[in-house]
């Protein structure tokens, strides 16, 4: 089992300290979230400047907003990032939600499925070396593998998870290990079914906070805004786990569903978390 990092978007300052502490320690990958209308690091840009802070890490975003972005410069970025990091860029995407996020890019939130499917399909293209369109050749620079860095697929609806055979590599889930069961089925269901051969990877998601009181609060009031929009953002801070026991436990559920990863999440900006965590899977 694979024990990742998300960071905390609170202070995009602290994130060099945390990346150089994982890549130190235990840990497998730093994942990354997006969101265009908030107070959050870009993170291709920060993942960007972490790969070169770090030597042995994978750098993950979980989960790129596609639809938001021009398909174009955003296959060009990606593959400046991963011949960069020498292949270590992991992509984790999903189409968004928010409206406001769209608004702000300029692009229709009823589409958005559709327009990431064709995203899809031009990024691979790219990525493989053939040129944009007619009068326009290939946008370099070439990925580390031809058909670009690793995908994983985030989300909940069939749609979502039926992109993951079809386009991705794997699959990348923020539920909590008593939703996961037939969501990785369904995964694996559907790999088969359009004839892919092995395996999806797995990566689940835990939100996690490790030290004093102040912090656990800190990491509770930064969960409650992030989600806030959802109307139940309760039920993510009541997610939060805080202790040594509580993590273990949701590591080994996870574990006992097949996954190959569990990313820990941090809402909270103090590096001391990495040490701590670290201590605590080791």
């Amino acid at each position: 089992m694979d024990i990742g990092l998300g960071l905390p978007i609170a202070d995009p300052a602290v994130l060099l300290d945390w990346a150089r502490r994982a890549d130190a320690g235990p840990f497998s990958t730093l994942g990354l979230l997006d969101r265009l209308v908030y107070d959050n690091p870009e993170p291709l840009v920060a993942l960007a400047a972490l790969a070169g802070a770090t030597s042995r890490v994978r750098v993950q975003t979980e989960v790129l907003l596609t639809p938001l972005r021009d398909t174009a410069l955003l296959a060009k970025q990606v593959a400046t990032v991963d011949r960069m990091s020498g292949g270590r860029l992991v992509l984790g995407l999903g189409v968004g939600g928010r409206a406001d996020d769209h608004l702000a890019a300029g692009v229709e939130l009823r589409t958005r499925g559709r327009r990431m499917n064709e995203q899809l399909a031009r990024l691979r293209s790219l990525w493989s070396g053939e040129p944009f369109g007619p009068g326009c050749g290939p946008i370099g620079p070439p990925p580390v593998r031809r058909a670009g860095p690793p995908i994983l697929f985030g989300g909940f609806r069939p749609a979502a998870l039926e992109r993951v055979a079809r386009w991705g590599d794997g699959y990348l889930s923020a539920a909590p290990p008593q939703w996961c069961g037939d969501l990785f089925d369904s995964v694996r269901t559907s790999w088969r079914e359009h004839g892919r051969t092995g395996e999806p990877r797995i990566v689940a998601q835990i939100n996690v906070v490790l030290g004093p009181q102040s912090l656990v609060d800190e990491t509770r009031a930064a969960l409650g805004t992030y989600y806030e929009f959802t109307g139940c953002a309760e039920n993510m801070v009541a997610g939060l786990r805080t202790t040594p026991d509580e993590i273990r436990t949701a590591i080994r559920q996870f574990t006992d569903l097949g996954a190959d990863e569990v990313m820990l999440y941090c809402y909270g900006t103090d590096p001391g978390q990495v040490d701590r965590i670290a201590d605590l899977i080791a």
